[in-house]
């Protein structure tokens, strides 16, 4: 088995988390604290990647990063090149695909924060910033944590966007989900069953490491009161 196939995999699954945390804790922040106008279309915007089909996702994409599109022409002026058809393409569209999942988490473990604490931090002369990081975060990191998790394997799987922005190019954009649609295609079902074991084992180690880290996170709480 061509272990840059795993390789890839997981880079683009690592890279496309690792935009969307950042972006998912500022618009979290957003919506559940700083209660900013519109945030109901905010939140539903935030959803809609899971309510349309991931094909819909990598159609809009492939529009603006094509090079007729405006971040194509960007990137063509100033790099003279196109991230259409790239391992950045599949890396952007597991990122939109899989960031309800994240952002979704942390909202729901942001609001849960007690106000009270936060409202205390700022009387002591703490900063919103300061706020967020000492208080907000530390307080809702079990579900920003799940958050992470569930959106990397999302990530690890995503299929429909990344074959319409990034193609299935071996060796460049080839993931193990596109590696395993190229074998069924072929009607080699060894080898497409090997794959689909391979991403099982992933999907399945990420989620047990989830598990796992919450449930050391809860007896850590119960000790401590």
């Amino acid at each position: 088995m061509d272990l840059s196939l795993i390789t890839l995999t997981l880079k683009i699954a690592t890279v496309a988390t690792a935009i969307n945390l950042p972006l998912a804790l500022t618009v979290s922040w957003l919506v559940t604290k700083k209660r900013v106008r519109g945030a109901t279309i905010i939140d539903a915007l935030v959803s809609l990647p899971l309510a349309v089909p991931p094909v819909v996702v990598g159609f809009f994409l492939l529009l603006a990063l094509g090079r007729d599109g405006p971040i194509g022409r960007i990137t063509e002026s100033l790099f003279g090149t196109q991230i259409v058809f790239t391992w950045f393409a599949a890396v952007l569209a597991s990122a939109v695909v899989s960031f309800p999942l994240i952002a979704r988490s942390m909202m729901t473990a942001m609001s849960e924060v007690d106000e009270r604490l936060e409202m205390s931090a700022r009387s002591l002369g703490a900063g919103p910033w300061r706020t967020i990081f000492t208080v907000t975060i530390p307080l809702a990191y079990r579900g920003i944590l799940a958050g992470v998790l569930l959106g990397f394997v999302r990530a690890l799987s995503e299929f429909g966007a990344t074959i319409t922005v990034a193609g299935n190019i071996p060796g460049r954009t080839q993931t193990l989900a596109l590696a395993i649609y190229s074998n069924v295609q072929l009607r080699d079902d060894a080898t497409a069953l090997k794959l689909v074991a391979v991403s099982i084992g992933l999907a399945l180690a990420t989620l047990l490491v989830h598990n796992w880290l919450l449930s050391r996170a809860d007896r850590k709480g119960r000790y401590r009161r």
